[in-house]
């Protein structure tokens, strides 16, 4: 039995790597795919929320297009992306449509998860998405990334990803069934080591290269990407995919490695908040807004009375209670001039306020920290 429960965990990003999700002949593993499919419709019944990270536009796409991924041009590249991504998700659009579940494509490049503003944008998403059941489908954005501005694997992206939604648990399905000491493909003498506690620089050094003819990650990226995880409090898995229903083979004790993270995904959201530097500006709220944040409740505009500063959507702010008491901080939601206008205003007023639909909250509870009551 694994030390990993999947019913410890509600909220799950699974990575599907190329070299199980695409067959030799460089198209989609139908058979494959509808067992994960059952996967999912099992996790929904047990009240899970999915995002699935993957793989195999590319490869998809260089089939389609004829193109010879390891002699290719960017350009090749990007085109088979463009070509691949469009069968990719919808295969798993109809393998999902089975189990009357939908799906959603989202495309990401680096800079949707490390600026502030945009990483709102794409939270906010994600977050519709999974609260209706639907399945986004998330790849990188490979028709307009470039080698100087990428992810370079589904590893990484799928980590980020798992921060980005403060996912609980994070599983790489690949071709290999845990982390080794060595590789076991060349060491015969390669132990499994079920469980990490800690990401030591001997761990990194333990991981080996890929193997694979069709993916570009091996264990040294998985392992990186176990390290983004689990700071971000997110227990990650590195999983078999081989067989059929891996999911399920999980569940039900099969063999992995689980690399513990380092708390839960919101406290360490909160302490990255508490420690930011640089706060661009101050919101002042009345005893009322202040009662219903120590509730665990978000930062509703009826309750901010000032707005001091220059900042804009995605910034960090500071929040001060009526008797000039700093409470916490929170990334604004809007930015100071549109906040300015919407001091004391209820949420079904917004759009007459600013003219346009604007969102319900000054600040989401998932964004923000109190400094004498954290949730």
């Amino acid at each position: 039995m694994s030390g990993f429960d999947l019913q410890d965990y509600r909220r799950l990003v699974i990575k599907v790597g190329s070299s199980l999700l695409i067959g030799g002949d460089g198209h989609v593993h139908r058979r494959w795919l509808e067992g994960l499919a059952d996967d999912m419709a099992m996790l929904h019944q047990q009240d899970h929320e999915v995002l699935i990270v993957s793989s195999g536009s590319i490869a998809i796409g260089s089939t389609v297009l004829g193109i010879n991924k390891r002699r290719a041009k960017l350009e090749d590249l990007q085109a088979a992306a463009a070509a691949g991504q469009v069968q990719l998700v919808h295969a798993y659009q109809e393998a999902l449509a089975e189990h009357g579940i939908a799906a959603a494509q989202i495309l990401l490049t680096p800079e949707d998860t490390e600026n502030r503003r945009r990483f709102l944008n794409a939270r906010g998403t994600l977050a519709r998405l999974l609260e209706r059941s639907v399945i986004p489908i998330v790849n990188e954005n490979d028709t307009v990334a470039t080698e100087e501005i990428r992810y370079g694997d589904n590893d990484r992206l799928a980590a980020r990803v798992a921060q980005l939604v403060m996912a609980d648990a994070l599983i790489l399905l690949s071709d290999v069934d845990g982390f080794y000491t060595a590789d076991p493909g060349k060491d015969q003498e390669a132990e499994h080591i079920p469980e990490v506690n800690s990401i030591t620089e001997d761990v990194l050094l333990m991981a080996g290269e890929t193997r694979s003819d069709i993916g570009s990650g091996g264990m040294a990226t998985k392992v990186q990407a176990a390290r983004i995880a689990t700071r971000a409090g997110c227990s990650t898995v590195v999983a078999s995919g081989t067989i059929d229903r891996p999911l399920t083979a999980l569940a039900g004790g099969g063999k992995c490695t689980v690399f513990r993270a380092e708390g839960t995904p919101a406290a360490a959201r909160k302490q990255w908040l508490a420690g930011v530097l640089e706060v661009h500006g101050e919101l002042r709220l009345d005893d009322g807004a202040v009662r219903a944040l120590a509730a665990g409740n978000s930062l509703l505009p009826v309750g901010v009375v000032e707005v001091i500063g220059n900042f804009r959507r995605g910034d960090v702010v500071t929040l001060v209670d009526p008797r000039g008491n700093e409470l916490g901080r929170g990334l604004a939601e809007y930015s100071s001039d549109d906040a300015g206008r919407l001091t004391g205003c209820h949420s079904e007023k917004i759009e007459e306020r600013l003219g346009y639909r604007g969102r319900s909250v000054m600040i989401h509870r998932d964004e923000l920290v109190l400094f004498d009551n954290e949730r």
